[in-house]
């Protein structure tokens, strides 16, 4: 099962132990947090003063006509709003460049991790749910700094604030204004508990669209080549169906609770009025108080509003950091303990009765053992599945082999630091990565040690110079997403460029000519004939006649070897590799 179908959410509104790891990244920005707390908490305060200073103004300074009173009173309230808005502004900024700070941190520490993944991880994982929970699901975790925990506890603050002070000023007028809240606190569970499932079902259906639309985005020219536009259309749409249905549950709960927010407040509204005024004429209560408790009930309901919808966005982080410490928790990385560097590797390689399975169950190399001194060339030959792909991504450590060992100059390859054994190895594939950039980063890789005339100089070795001279931009022409302004053999050219310039020990030639066409392939023979001088290859591939001068040809079958030695020897046998020559040259 992929990660992204297990990955299943707890659901709780919050988690104390995943608040606790989010909370690590906040450290370095804890001066920000505790100002954008202590702006809360004024906040909190602020509100109530100006309904008060208000009721004071009626049944003081308006009453007894004193005009100068109230001029100076409606600057105290000018004041204060222009110091609540200073408030809000540094309190909303803050919060909002503590969340983004904190996003930053941990976008670039889930990336990192991602890239150490090993292949395996990879193969089982939908890159668009990766892709979900780099950028959705973390931007979402920004939401509990500037939507969700400081904002909750500024409005549960204002609320004890608000009904403390109505209970002192009129405890008669604040009961009559609570009347409908038992009945709002029971609607409010109800909808926290209904958009609870609906954000779950939301964001489980964004990280099976993003998977869907990466993975056949990318597959469209298969698509299109078979004809399969409508039956992939249909499919596209059942998941956009379900996307769509999942955002309508979450949209039906906004719509019924809303309004009966406002139903609820009109009501205590109504009932506030209604015996409030009598208290007013019976000289109970004073006017200037019953407008400040009408301020005081829009500051009561707007909160409990609130609450519940920002309830759910904490939640919405939660479930969000959930889904991505999950996969900063996954033990899916190379072990990286090696210590030894490469830089005087010679490039004798090694291999020792390996053994290895992707799956840890079915071994697809069975005891494999061969050398390579340095400087030499040997080809890995075999049918389509034999095994032949494996023993390069054994070498690379891009897959961990069960048993046996690999030896480089004599040294384990499991004690040569990870890095370092990598940038040793150049592997020109059969199809060739190319990212959206200039042919010139595409080849450097960002190494700011590659100059441009060492690329150029490469291009001319293995004979791409003129080809790229005549793109519209040269060697900074965009190739576009994986090189799709290129043709298959020049994209080839490209890689071998890449290899070049990397200065590798050991090369790796992955059936780098099976399918270009015979001008391209002739270029690619030279560029590998250059190539591979004074390095340790290793070429695997179908046509015979491009291995026949190797050192040693092994032959593969079912993941074992079973033939090896020279082009002339291997004839001479007249066994496995005297059956493929025939069939390919006979």
């Amino acid at each position: 099962m992929s990660e992204g179908a297990s990955s299943q959410p707890k659901g709780k509104a919050f988690d104390r132990k995943l608040f606790g790891r989010v909370m690590v990244f906040v450290r370095p920005y804890q001066r920000i947090f505790w100002l954008s707390l202590l702006l809360t908490i004024v906040l909190s305060g602020l509100g109530v003063v100006r309904p008060l200073i208000m009721g004071d103004m009626i049944d003081g300074y308006a009453l007894t006509g004193d005009r100068e009173g109230l001029m100076v009173m409606m600057g105290v309230v000018a004041a204060l709003l222009v110091i609540e808005a200073a408030v809000q502004f540094f309190q909303a900024y803050w919060t909002s460049w503590l969340g983004q700070s904190v996003t930053y941190d941990l976008r670039h520490a889930l990336y990192k991790r991602i890239m150490g993944f090993r292949m395996r991880y990879f193969d089982r994982t939908p890159i668009g749910t990766l892709v979900t929970r780099v950028v959705s699901d973390i931007e979402t975790i920004d939401d509990i700094f500037s939507q969700g925990l400081l904002l909750i506890m500024g409005d549960i603050l204002k609320l004890v604030v608000v009904v403390v002070v109505m209970f002192v000023v009129n405890w008669k007028l604040a009961l009559l204004s609570m009347v409908p809240i038992p009945i709002l606190l029971w609607s409010t569970n109800i909808f926290k508990n209904s958009i609870q499932k609906s954000f779950q079902d939301v964001r489980t259906q964004v990280a099976r669209l993003n998977a869907f639309v990466q993975e056949h985005i990318q597959g469209m020219s298969v698509v299109q080549l078979f004809g399969r536009e409508q039956q992939e259309f249909e499919q596209f749409k059942a998941i956009n169906k379900e996307h769509r249905a999942a955002h309508i549950r979450s949209v039906l709960a906004y719509s019924i609770f809303f309004p009966v927010v406002e139903i609820l407040s009109a009501i205590s509204l109504a009932a506030l009025i209604y015996w409030g005024m009598g208290d007013v004429l019976e000289g109970v209560a004073t006017f200037g108080a019953l407008v400040a408790y009408i301020q005081f009930i829009n500051m009561l309901f707007r909160p409990i509003r609130q609450l519940a919808d920002r309830f759910n966005v904490l939640q919405m982080g939660m479930v969000s950091s959930e889904r991505v410490f999950k996969v900063l928790d996954t033990d899916a990385s190379i072990g990286d303990t090696g210590t030894h560097d490469t830089r005087e590797l010679r490039g004798d390689l090694r291999f020792e009765n390996v053994s290895f399975a992707y799956d840890d169950e079915q071994f697809v190399l069975k005891d494999i053992s061969f050398e390579a001194k340095a400087g030499e060339m040997v080809a890995l030959v075999g049918a389509t599945g034999s095994g032949k792909s494996s023993i390069v991504n054994v070498l690379s450590r891009a897959y961990e082999f069960q048993q046996g060992h690999v030896f480089l100059d004599g040294t384990d390859i499991r004690e040569y630091a990870l890095p370092a054994l990598r940038s040793s190895i150049a592997v020109v594939l059969q199809d060739v990565f190319l990212f959206s950039d200039s042919i010139h980063n595409n080849i450097t890789l960002y190494d700011p040690t590659i100059s441009r005339a060492e690329v150029v100089e490469a291009a001319k070795a293995v004979g791409a110079h003129d080809f790229i001279q005549r793109l519209p931009e040269g060697y900074d022409t965009d190739v576009r997403e994986r090189g799709s302004m290129l043709s298959v053999g020049q994209r080839q050219l490209l890689a071998f460029i890449r290899a070049y310039v990397h200065k590798p020990r050991i090369l790796v030639l992955d059936e780098a000519t099976s399918s270009v066409d015979s001008m391209s392939e002739q270029l690619i023979q030279e560029a590998t004939t250059k190539l591979t001088q004074g390095r340790t290859s290793i070429v695997i591939a179908h046509r015979l006649s491009t291995v026949q001068d190797a050192d040693r040809i092994l032959v593969i079958d079912a993941g074992r070897i079973i033939e090896q030695g020279s082009h002339q020897q291997l004839l001479a046998l007249d066994g496995a590799y005297k059956k493929l020559f025939d069939l390919q040259f006979r």
